[in-house]
Order: C-alpha cells, then structure tokens, then sequence
C-alpha cells in the first residue's frame, strides 16, 4: 500500500488528505487502518512523530456515519491539554468536507461551563484529558453509554502522570461493548496492566522500538557542572542564530524554566511553557515559535510528547532527564517528516547516571563535545545546588562513573603513588574524553536494534 488512494475510504477523506498534502501514509497508518476499521481492539507501539493520529482518525471516521444524536459515539483520551488542542485541530482539517461534530475538554483555566453547554448541544467526538472528562461524567452532562470506541492516546505517559485511577473510574462509566485503541511510544509494564485488564485479544503492532535513535538526528553532548555553566555554554551557541534558527530546550523544573528564560541574552527571542503557566500563555507560546516569531521555546516535558512543530532544528536537553524514554520524546520533536534533526544534550556528574540510562535504552553512546575554551565556567550555584554544592577545583574523576563509550582508563588517585595535581574542570574533562567529536556527525557506532 503506497498511497492513501489505495486506502478503501470516502471521497471527502480523500479530499481533506490532499488538502493536507499527504501522499504517502506512514507504516503504523498502514498497520493500523485495516485493523481498527474491522472493529477489533488495536494497540499501536510506534515513535512520536510517526503520523499515530492520522493513524486511528482515518479508520473511525472513515466508519463514523451522520447522527444527529446528542451523546458522543466516539471518545478519545489524550494526556495534555496541548495534545487535546492538536487532536481537535487534526479532526477539523480532515472532516472539513464532512458534517462530525468534534469538542476537546480540558481542566487549567478553563470553566467547565462553557464546555458542558457545548456538550448539551451535541456531539459525535469527544477529546479530553482523564480529569476533566471524569468531572463532566459525573456532573451528568457528558454520558458514555453511547461510546463505541475509546481511543488512548499516549497511554504510557497518561499512566506516568498518574491518571491509572482516572482511566478506571472512566472506564466505569463507559459500555463493555467497545471497540478499544491504544497507541503508545514505549511498551511499560503499566501499559502491559491495562492491556490485559481492559483489552479482547488485541491486535498488536509494533512498529519501531522507542530506544532506537532515529536515523536522521544527529546527537550530541556537553558536559557542564552547573545550571550557570550550561546557561553560559547555551547563550554561547545560540549566537549562531544560522544554525540555531528554531530552537526547542527542555528543562526539569518550572523553577528552571523561569530562571533560564531571564538570564539568556536572547529574551525578545524567548518564549516559556510549562504546567504553571495558563493556557492563554501555553497556546501563545507553541504559535509564536511554530510561526517563527519566537526562535527559542523553553520548555518542561509537558510537551515533550505529541506536539507537532515543524522544523525544529535543534533540541536542547539543558537537564539530563531521569527517566530515559523522555530523552527519545524530546528528540522526536527534531527530524520530522524525514528532515535532517539535531539533539544536544548537557549534562553534569550528578546527571551522569541518567546519561548511561539513556544511552543503555538506544544501545548508542552520545558522541562527546570539548567545552568551548570562550564558555566561563561559573562558580555561582542555584539554591537546589546549594544543598550539595560542587567545589569545581575539587572535581574528581574517580568519584563518577565512567561514560558508555568513553575511552577514559586513568586510574584512580588512590590507587597512584604520585600525588594527584589539582586540575581545572576544562581539563580533566578533556583529558577524561580525549578527542571531541565534531559537531552534527551521524549516527556512526549504534551496534544493534534494540530486542
């Protein structure tokens, strides 16, 4: 199957899909259409950025006949109030020759009376987050008894945001008959539970390994000991406004957000997103850097996953994440629609361990960059650092494990006859990786797919 015109549906689907410039459908697309329009119970494991929307929206509108009914038929869980927006905007571009009403819920700053008034008036799709929908269900307005299929949409990061218990008390009020679809990016022991607990004889398709970097992102690193050095290094390259024209950089805390989003020289440039921000701002932030308006976007991991921004072309990693599928989300958002990506990650020697975790997940050691000799090393620490300060002439390389890949066999100080020199961070770092890898190499030393 090579076009979507060998796709058995409507002529206003076939329309809306040359509107949008599709030609081509991806391969879960391809897996998945078939499936799910046969009713059966479909879980798709594919990469962000792999068209997974498209993937269940064509076979259940392709299915879903004119009805005039006031309750929704078809319902569909997203965890982020910026993934419901997304999957709305994507319903309406492929049902503008078609008559389906759709409405996305969501809790934040939004009243909950706008939205039941909304839904009093009646509706074929409902795309919410698990809170606001449960709210709606028990407030009486919003009934799931006429629900046909329940689509999950990443169902992994859903149950990593703690929403087990919202899907239950959902799945409560919805009818045993039903068709339901999963899509995720990482196979979880979680995701394995609510398979088993909730799914008949699913069908199952496992289209790429959420470990495996993608081919057409080049990845590197940087080792920095605090959140000023890595401010300094991250100004220093973002003055190459050429290279860094659309730059996506992901930070662990809102507290980092803010602080990051105030001390970089490019303020004019910046734009912020995170859960403590309203959604008036969050929605004004994603515009203004998916229309260039601004060409720096820091952000938390809240939109690490489903938002689809083109040509982005660098992601930052400014914290090392801790769980490692998060590293491979951020990645995604780079390289899409097969353009050239690039992802760079700083990291310090508390972070090392989350580094070897990642690098572990993709079978793929980061290639190392020399700090740049210009970048200041700051001696100025945050109040988190505080609590366990690092005394930057006191950095010793025996108390951090050693990096997968590295070619580092020193051995230790207290191991050594001669007394150990103190040595400046710059140079123990480049003595600990010896030879930096250029900027923006390929993917050169990945052994084998992950199993």
């Amino acid at each position: 199957m090579n076009t979507f015109e060998d796709f058995k549906i409507k002529k206003q689907l076939k329309n809306a899909i040359a509107d949008l410039g599709f030609e081509k459908p991806t391969p879960i697309q391809q897996e998945s259409y078939s499936t799910i329009l046969g009713g059966a119970d479909f879980v798709g494991i594919a990469q962000t950025g792999t068209g997974k929307t498209i993937a269940y929206l064509l076979p259940i509108l392709q299915d879903l006949n004119y009805s005039d009914q006031p309750q929704p038929r078809v319902l569909i869980m997203a965890p982020t109030r910026e993934l419901v927006i997304q999957i709305v905007e994507q319903i309406e571009k492929l049902t503008s020759y078609l008559s389906v009403r759709a409405l996305g819920v969501y809790g934040g700053s939004n009243n909950i009376n706008p939205q039941k008034r909304a839904i009093a008036e009646g509706l074929d799709i409902i795309v919410g987050t698990p809170r606001r929908l449960y709210d709606l269900a028990l407030s009486n307005v919003l009934r799931l008894k006429s629900i046909k299929k329940l689509v999950i949409d990443e169902v992994d990061i859903m149950l990593d945001f703690g929403y087990k218990t919202q899907l239950k008390n959902i799945f409560d009020h919805l009818p045993e008959k039903r068709q339901n679809i999963l899509f995720s990016a990482t196979m979880t022991s979680y995701v394995d539970e609510l398979m088993n607990d909730f799914l008949v004889n699913p069908v199952k398709k496992t289209i790429s390994i959420s470990g495996t970097p993608l081919e057409n992102i080049s990845q590197e690193s940087y080792a920095a000991p605090n959140f000023y050095t890595k401010a300094n290094l991250l100004n220093h390259l973002l003055e190459d406004k050429k290279e860094y024209n659309k730059v996506l950089v992901f930070v662990d805390t809102k507290v980092n957000a803010n602080r990051l989003s105030e001390i970089l020289d490019f303020e004019s440039e910046i734009s912020v997103i995170h859960s403590g921000k309203e959604q008036n701002h969050r929605t004004k932030s994603i515009e203004k850097f998916a229309d260039g308006t601004s060409r720096i976007l820091i952000a938390t991991d809240v939109i690490a996953r489903g938002i689809d921004i083109e040509k982005i072309s660098t992601v930052i990693s400014f914290d090392t994440p801790f769980y490692p599928e998060n590293y491979i989300h951020r990645i995604g958002r780079t390289g899409r629609a097969e353009q050239k990506g690039r992802s760079i990650l700083f990291f310090n020697e508390k972070e090392t361990a989350s580094k070897e975790a990642i690098e572990t997940l993709m079978n793929y050691s980061i290639p190392f960059n020399e700090f740049p000799d210009e970048v200041k090393i700051s001696s100025q620490l945050t109040p988190e650092e505080k609590n366990k300060p690092i005394d930057l002439d006191e950095l010793s390389l025996e108390k951090s494990p050693p990096i997968v890949g590295a070619s580092f066999h020193e051995k230790k100080a207290k191991n050594s006859k001669e007394k150990t020199e103190k040595k400046s961070y710059k140079k123990q770092i480049k003595e600990r990786f010896k030879k930096p890898i250029r900027r923006g190499d390929k993917i050169q030393n990945m052994k084998k797919k992950r199993k």
